[in-house]
C-alpha cells in the first residue's frame, strides 16, 4: 500500500503524494496526556479544530535541530506556502511526526524514553530529513541523534486561517538535536512541496530574524528556543554543543514539560482558551512591539524587482548619503533645554516603537521637535494600555486606568506600570519616569495641548473597551468615530503644538475639521492595510454596514479565504469600497496642507500623507491585503519623502497615485470585474485630479524636457558629437542634482529659521539661542 502510514504498510513514499494525501493517508499516533499510545488516527482528523475536538486529537511529533559544529550554525528551514497547516513560516530543521506501520518501526514504548533511545521518532526523523531536504539516510544515522526531552502544546492555525481556523497542532514534541562536522558532509535538495527556503543562521542572526516582524515563526519552534536553544536567562543548549551532544546535562526523560501557545495562536474553529495550569509555562513573543507580534506573513516584492526601479534606487541614495534628512535633536536649544539622560531615553525608545517617525520628528525645528517626540510617546504609552487585551482583570479596571492617565502619567512624576504591554511598549511603561521628566520640562502651552488631547482621547478609548470588535465596528459612523479618538485628535493635537510653537499661525489651533480629516485619512489607511492582523488578534475595524454586504457567510474572516474564488470576489469588492471611502479625506488632507508655512513642519505633515496614498494604491484591487501585511518598496518611501519639499511635489504624488488607482479601477472593469465601487471610486480620483493637475502639468513639462535632453543626447551619440552630448548630460545630471538639494523648487515656505523672528511663542534670548543653534 504505497504512500501511506496505515495499519499493515511497510513502504512509505513521499515522493508520490500531494499535501491532500499526506492529511488523508498518513496514520499518527492518538496519545494520552502522559505520552501513552492510545489510538491512531488521520493527520487530517487530529488536525482539525472544531467544537467537538477545540484543540484537535493530542498526537506524537519530532523537531530536528541540526548544526554545523565548524561554524556553530542552526539549519532552518521556512516551510512551504503551500502547507496546509502554518505555511510559510521558519521553524526548525525538520518537524512532523512518527507514523503508524513503518519499517522500520516508528512506534516508542515507555521503556524507550526512559533510557533515551527513542528509536521510533529517529527513524522517522531520518525519513523525514529525506523527504523535505533531501539528506541521504547514510548522512544522518539514528545513533548520532540525541534526545533531549518533550514538550506537550497546543496552538490554532489562526494567522494563516482567521480567529476561527479549522486547523491546528496539539502534539507531544520529542526535541532532538543533531550535530555535523560541516555542512558540506550534507546534500541538500530541498522538497519544494515541502520547503521554501532554508538558512544556516549563528546565534546572533536567530536572535535578529526573531526580531523582525515581517518574519514568521513556528509556535513550536519560538517555544523551544526561548526555553531551552537560547536558555531563556539560564545556559542554553546552544551554548557549548558539545555539551549537549556528549553529556546528559539538559536530558530531561521524566518530564513533560507544558505550554499554552502564545495568545495569537488561542481560539480557533472550537475557540479554545488556555489548556494548562496558571502555573505552567505559557511562552509569548516580548521580543515584539504590541500589536505587530511577527504574526502575519508580509508581502514585499523580490530584491530584483526593487532594484529594477532606478529612480527609487537613486532616491534611496540621495536620501542616505547626499540629502539625508537632518536631526535637530544636537542643537543647542535642545541640550541646555531638556535633560541629557531622559532625552537620550525617550529618543532610544521611540526609535524602537517606532523608527520611521522618528526620522521625521528629528527634523522638527528644536522649538517643537521635543514637544511632539512627548506627545507621541505619552499617546504610545495610553496606547499601550488599551491595546493590551490580557493584562487586566476586567474592563472596569482597564477604564478606569485609561480615565485616570491624565493624572497619573503626566502629573505624578514617580508613576510607572508594569506587566502591560510587550516589549518596547512594556518598557516605556516601566521607565515612564523619564518621559514625564522631559515633558514637565516642556512649555506650559504645550504641556496642556498634550494634557487635553490625552484626556479626551483616553476618555473614546474607553468607550470602545466593553465593545466587542472581534467582527469589527457597527457601521461607518462608529468606524469614523473610533479613527477621530485615535487619530483625529493627534490631528488636532499636533496643530495646536504647532501654533503655540510661533511657526504656524495662531489659526492652524482652530482648524479641527482639517486636523480630524488628516489624521482619520492616516488611520483608515493603516486599518484597511492589517484586516487580516486584527483579525487575528480579535480587534477589527472594518464597518459591519460594509463587509457585511460582502461576506457570504456573515464573518470577517470570509475574506480570508483566498482559495475560494467567490470569496476572493467579494474581498475585492469591500477593499475597493473602503478604500474610495478613504480617498474621499484627501481633498482636506491636501487643503490643511495648503495652509502650513514653515517648511518643517510641512515635511512632517507630509511625509505620512504621501506614503498613506501610496499604500491606498498599493492596497487597491489587492488580494495580498487577505493573507497578509502589504507594504510599499523602500525605494518608493525614499522617492516619496525627496518628494515632499513643497505643496507643488506633494500634489504631483497624490496626482500620480489617483491616475494609478484609476487605471487599476479600469482595467479590472475591462477584465469582467463589475467593482460595485467602480462609479465612486472614478469620481473621487477625478476629483484628486483635477485639485492637482496644475502641479501634474508641471511635472509633465519636466518629464518632456528629460526626454528631449536624452534625444538630443542620443544624436550627439549617434553622430559622435561629444560635445552635445557633454552638454546634455550635464543638463540632465544638473537637473537631478538641483531636485535634489531642493534648487529647483519654487515654494512659499519658509524655513523654521526665517519665521524666528515673528515667532510670538519665544522671548528674545531663546529666539537668539535657536538662530544659532540652526
Amino acid at each position: 500500500m504505497s504512500g501511506t502510514g496505515g495499519s499493515g504498510s511497510t513502504k512509505w513514499d513521499g515522493s508520490t503524494m500531494s499535501q491532500d494525501d499526506f492529511m488523508e493517508k498518513d496514520t499518527v499516533l492518538v496519545l494520552d496526556t502522559k505520552d501513552n499510545i492510545i489510538g491512531s488516527e488521520t493527520k487530517k482528523a487530529s488536525h482539525i479544530f472544531n467544537t467537538e475536538q477545540p484543540r484537535g486529537v493530542l498526537h506524537r511529533a519530532f523537531s530536528v535541530f541540526i548544526f554545523d559544529e565548524s561554524t556553530n550554525e542552526l539549519l532552518l528551514q521556512q516551510r512551504a506556502a503551500s502547507k496546509i497547516t502554518f505555511p510559510s513560516v521558519w521553524t526548525n530543521t525538520c518537524c512532523s511526526h512518527p507514523l503508524h506501520g513503518m519499517e522500520p518501526p516508528e512506534i516508542d514504548t515507555p521503556e524507550d524514553v526512559k533510557n533515551a533511545s527513542v528509536k521510533g521518532v529517529k527513524y522517522a526523523a531520518v525519513r523525514k530529513l529525506d523527504h523535505e531536504l533531501g539528506i541521504p539516510k547514510d548522512q544522518v544515522p539514528i545513533e548520532n541523534f540525541k534526545f533531549l526531552t518533550r514538550l506537550h502544546y497546543w496552538a490554532a492555525d489562526t494567522v494563516t486561517h482567521g480567529t476561527k481556523s479549522p486547523w491546528g497542532e496539539h502534539e507531544i514534541d520529542y526535541v532532538l538535536f543533531l550535530t555535523v562536522p560541516s555542512k558540506s558532509v550534507l546534500t541538500i535538495n530541498p522538497n519544494p512541496d515541502e520547503i521554501d527556503d532554508i538558512k544556516w543562521v549563528t546565534k546572533s542572526k536567530l536572535v535578529s530574524m526573531m526580531e523582525d516582524s515581517n518574519l514568521l515563526f513556528s509556535p513550536w519552534f519560538r517555544i523551544i528556543v526561548k526555553k531551552w536553544v537560547l536558555g531563556d536567562g539560564k545556559k542554553g543548549w546552544w551554548d557549548d554543543l558539545s555539551v549537549t551532544m556528549n553529556t546528559d546535562d539538559f536530558v530531561d526523560v521524566k518530564n513533560i514539560h507544558c505550554f499554552d501557545p502564545p495568545v495569537e495562536h488561542m481560539g480557533g474553529g472550537g475557540d479554545a482558551g488556555p489548556m494548562f495550569d496558571a502555573d505552567t509555562e505559557l511562552v509569548g513573543d516580548a521580543s515584539k512591539k504590541q500589536g505587530a507580534y511577527g504574526k502575519i506573513k508580509t508581502h514585499k516584492e523580490s530584491k530584483v524587482s526593487q532594484l529594477s526601479h532606478l529612480d527609487e534606487v537613486w532616491s534611496a541614495v540621495t536620501l542616505l548619503y547626499i540629502k539625508p534628512m537632518k536631526s535637530n535633536l544636537d542643537s543647542d536649544f535642545i541640550k541646555e533645554t531638556y535633560n541629557k539622560e531622559d532625552l537620550e531615553f525617550c529618543h532610544e525608545i521611540l526609535c524602537k516603537v517606532s523608527r520611521s517617525f522618528a526620522a521625521v520628528i528629528r527634523q522638527l525645528p528644536p522649538t517643537l521637535l521635543v514637544d511632539v517626540l512627548i506627545f507621541y510617546l505619552v499617546l504610545r504609552a495610553l496606547d499601550t494600555v488599551e491595546d493590551d487585551m490580557t493584562a487586566f482583570e476586567s474592563n472596569e479596571v482597564k477604564v478606569q486606568h485609561l480615565l485616570n492617565f491624565h493624572k497619573t502619567a503626566l502629573m505624578d512624576p514617580e508613576w510607572t506600570m508594569d506587566g502591560v504591554g510587550e516589549g518596547d511598549e512594556k518598557r516605556l511603561l516601566q521607565e515612564f519616569t523619564k518621559c514625564h521628566a522631559v515633558f514637565a520640562s516642556l512649555k506650559s502651552d504645550s504641556k496642556g495641548v498634550i494634557m487635553d488631547i490625552t484626556q479626551r482621547m483616553a476618555t473614546g478609548m474607553a468607550e470602545f473597551v466593553g465593545k466587542d470588535l472581534g467582527q469589527g465596528t457597527v457601521d461607518v459612523k462608529q468606524f469614523n468615530r473610533y479613527c477621530h479618538f485615535v487619530a483625529g485628535l493627534v490631528g488636532e493635537g499636533l496643530s495646536r503644538l504647532f501654533a503655540a510653537s510661533g511657526l504656524e499661525k495662531p489659526g492652524m489651533a482652530k482648524e479641527l475639521h482639517l486636523s480630524d480629516q488628516m489624521g482619520l485619512f492616516l488611520q483608515k489607511t493603516n486599518i484597511i492595510r492589517d484586516y487580516l492582523e486584527d483579525y487575528v488578534d480579535g480587534r477589527a475595524f472594518w464597518p459591519q454596514t460594509i463587509w457585511k454586504k460582502y461576506s457570504k457567510n456573515g464573518d470577517l474572516g470570509y475574506f480570508s479565504n483566498q482559495n475560494d474564488e467567490e470569496a476572493k470576489v467579494k474581498a475585492l469588492y469591500c477593499l475597493n469600497e473602503l478604500i474610495t471611502d478613504a480617498l474621499t479625506l484627501v481633498p482636506d488632507c491636501l487643503a490643511y496642507l495648503s495652509k502650513l508655512q514653515c517648511a518643517e513642519v510641512f515635511r512632517f505633515c507630509a511625509i505620512p500623507q504621501v506614503m498613506a496614498i501610496a499604500t491606498l494604491d498599493k492596497c487597491f484591487h489587492n488580494s495580498d491585503v487577505f493573507t497578509g501585511v502589504v507594504k510599499i518598496r523602500k525605494g518608493l518611501s525614499c522617492k516619496l519623502i525627496n518628494n515632499t519639499s513643497d505643496i507643488t511635489s506633494v500634489h504631483q504624488v497624490f496626482n500620480e497615485f489617483a491616475v494609478s488607482i484609476s487605471r487599476k479601477a479600469q482595467k479590472a472593469r475591462r477584465g469582467g470585474f463589475e467593482d460595485p465601487s467602480f462609479e465612486q471610486t472614478m469620481k473621487i480620483c477625478e476629483n484628486i485630479c483635477e485639485l492637482t493637475a496644475v502641479a501634474a502639468n508641471e511635472k509633465k513639462t519636466s518629464a518632456k524636457t528629460t526626454i528631449q535632453l536624452l534625444s538630443v543626447a542620443g544624436i550627439g551619440f549617434a553622430f559622435n558629437q561629444r560635445a552635445v552630448v557633454g552638454s546634455a548630460a550635464a543638463l540632465l545630471v544638473g537637473r537631478k542634482i538641483a531636485k535634489a538639494f531642493g534648487l529647483a523648487v519654487k515654494t512659499t515656505l519658509k524655513p523654521s529659521h526665517a519665521l524666528l523672528d515673528d515667532s510670538t511663542a519665544l522671548n528674545a534670548n531663546e529666539v537668539k539661542d535657536l538662530k544659532k543653534s540652526q
